[in-house]
């Protein structure tokens, strides 16, 4: 049998009863050959005190010898058996948990992702099992976000789709007659379409540490500036007043300028949608270490158990006057995973018809 094939359980048995012979042979050796040497040693010894061993000495080496022989013997026997199954024991309690580990991962190709490893008595397998269970719990929760993925793909793209198929069929038939109004529908929702798709890639890149972060000390009072007048000149009289709120310095961070304004369009198109009437107000100030960015609405809030929803994918409270102005869902798990890869942390607090604040914050370069 060639090495290469044989399994670590017959490689760790093989390599005790190798470190066994080795130490057996060499003990036999040594003693084979210094022990009728210090024998005679002792002998001399005696008959120095008196004792008269003289005539005896040969005959009592040969005896010491023969007895030595056969007690070397059956110990060599005695200790390669119980050597032996010792090894057996200790190879086979270590291929335990690798076993296990074989068979669930054979059971993760065939789509069975709950399985996992009990606890080892070996501190280094006990390890090994405990990151292989964070592996699979990962990927368990991969599997099951790419489930929901899809599920809430699907039906983000049946509406659109169905909306567009119905057009095109009625005015392939004649059942309509084309008109402005009818392109500016089919226009609408393939933009929709485009949009989701677009907002789709940039949040698989996100969470997949593919999305490029530029990490630089700047300052977001001119970026906060702008925004604020790039929204405020497409308010309508009855929109309601957006407002900045903030020290004139304000600390440089550490940040991507063109992910801080991703961050903070969402936010802020987010507000406009929810609020009628009232204000929007972007506040910025500073902690130790830390500036903290809020956009503030007097809009129609969120209830309470709707709060831990917020930043899941394609979830929506419903509080906006229509479907159509609500975009696709994915805004704001954008958001959370552009300041996350910043290194700082988004949250939200709400109160049903009073408003609703986004706040996140980014370290201080």
């Amino acid at each position: 049998m060639h090495w290469t094939k044989v399994g670590l359980r017959s490689r760790l048995f093989l390599s005790h009863l190798l470190v066994m012979i080795v130490g057996v042979g060499s003990l036999v050796l040594i003693g084979k050959v210094s022990s009728p040497r210090f024998f005679v040693i002792h002998l001399e010894q005696l008959e120095g005190n008196g004792f008269r061993l003289r005539y005896a000495r040969t005959e009592l080496v040969q005896r010491f010898q023969t007895a030595w022989s056969q007690s070397t013997f059956w110990s060599v026997i005695s200790g390669a058996t119980a050597a032996g199954v010792l090894s057996y024991w200790v190879s086979t309690r270590i291929m335990q948990p690798l076993t296990q580990m074989e068979k669930i991962t054979r059971k993760f190709a065939e789509g069975k992702l709950d399985e996992r490893l009990p606890s080892s008595e070996i501190p280094e397998i006990n390890r090994l099992g405990i990151s292989f269970n964070r592996m699979a719990s990962s990927l368990e929760g991969v599997e099951q976000r790419r489930r929901e993925l899809i599920t809430d793909l699907t039906h983000e793209l049946r509406t659109p789709l169905t909306v567009v198929r119905g057009y095109l069929e009625e005015l392939a038939d004649g059942s309509i007659e084309p008109s402005p109004e009818t392109y500016d529908l089919l226009i609408k929702e393939t933009t929709r379409l485009q949009r989701l798709v677009n907002d789709l890639q940039v949040l698989s890149k996100a969470e997949s540490g593919y999305l490029p972060i530029n990490l630089q000390a700047i300052n977001l009072r001119p970026l906060l500036e702008s925004l604020i007048q790039k929204f405020g000149d497409q308010l309508l009289e009855d929109s309601p007043v957006l407002k900045l709120e903030c020290p004139s310095q304000l600390p440089a961070v550490l940040a991507d300028a063109d992910r801080v304004e991703q961050v903070l369009v969402n936010l802020l198109g987010n507000a406009l949608v929810y609020t009628e009437k009232g204000s929007i107000t972007v506040c910025a100030w500073t902690e130790p270490g830390k500036l903290w960015i809020a956009v503030i609405d007097t809009g129609s809030g969120i209830a309470a158990n709707d709060l831990v929803h917020v930043f899941d994918r394609f979830w929506r409270a419903e509080r906006s006057p229509s479907r159509n102005s609500r975009g696709t869902g994915i805004g704001l798990a954008i958001a959370r995973r552009l300041v996350e890869l910043q290194g700082g942390k988004i949250q939200v607090e709400s109160q049903l018809g009073l408003g609703t604040t986004f706040k996140f914050f980014l370290s201080l370069a």
